[in-house]
């Protein structure tokens, strides 16, 4: 229950977001967003089709669409559930593939270093790539501006709605989908649309170039591990341009 004199929770957070969509640069995050919805829908599709399709319990799926919402380390993850990985193998190849974020939440800190901690932890749920790709595109100087957290609030709101729908759709719809569709190239092709709009200075291209040579590298590695030697690769690459002295991910591009 609310306190005396105080509003209902689902109040307060309706209110919040009705002010974030019509703020002006909320709608901003909205248009900038929309575009990416239709690649961000189909890997959606093919990540819930596939987590049912791995033999996840469709309750269990939905539950780790919701919670975890992260397409990569879902993926990454599912063969190692499929073919019975010891659980620390699971969860530390989650915990790799999603470390990159830590590079993302470096660079957010300029922007949000100054809203409380727990303004600043709601916002790690909704944080994802094309987010992270689009803000530093719209408010290139690192430094707090008015209409930011707007901005990235709505923008996210689009995401996380383009993500769930078609993920539960395929969760659901996995048993009848059949494979002819080709699900699996059209989020193939997705992702990579999606990869290649993070490409946007040197730092990301050589972080890009590192997971793609450590990839092919330790792909004779049993449990899909390649892609947690290529994450950890690419973000050590990142984070030793992020090294005090270097301009890192502000470095401009050739």
């Amino acid at each position: 229950m609310s306190r005396p004199g105080t509003a209902p929770l689902s109040v307060t957070l309706t209110q919040r977001l009705r002010h974030v969509f019509l703020h002006p640069e909320g709608q901003r995050g909205v248009r900038d967003m929309l575009p990416m919805v239709p690649g961000m829908a189909a890997w959606g599709l093919v990540t819930g089709v596939a987590m049912v399709k791995s033999g996840l319990d469709p309750w269990l799926a939905l539950l780790m669409s919701l919670t975890v919402f992260a397409g990569s380390s879902q993926l990454a993850s599912l063969p190692l559930i499929a073919t019975g990985a010891p659980i620390w193998v699971v969860l530390l190849t989650a915990c790799i593939v999603n470390l990159r974020f830590v590079i993302y939440s470096a660079q957010w800190r300029w922007y949000f270093g100054h809203l409380s901690r727990g303004r600043r932890v709601a916002l790690t749920y909704l944080a994802a790539d094309i987010n992270y790709a689009l803000f530093v595109k719209a408010w290139p100087e690192p430094e707090p501006r008015p209409g930011q957290v707007e901005y990235f609030v709505s923008g996210a709101v689009v995401v996380w709605i383009g993500w769930q729908i078609p993920s539960i759709v395929g969760i659901v719809l996995a048993d009848v989908i059949p494979p002819q569709w080709g699900l699996g190239f059209a989020g193939t092709l997705a992702l990579i649309g999606l990869t290649c709009s993070l490409l946007v200075d040197r730092a990301t291209w050589v972080c890009a170039a590192v997971a793609g040579l450590a990839a092919v590298a330790a792909f004779a590695l049993p449990y899909k591990l390649h892609i947690v030697v290529a994450v950890a690769a690419a973000v050590s690459a990142g984070l030793l341009m992020e090294w005090p002295g270097r301009s890192g991910l502000r470095r401009a591009a050739p």
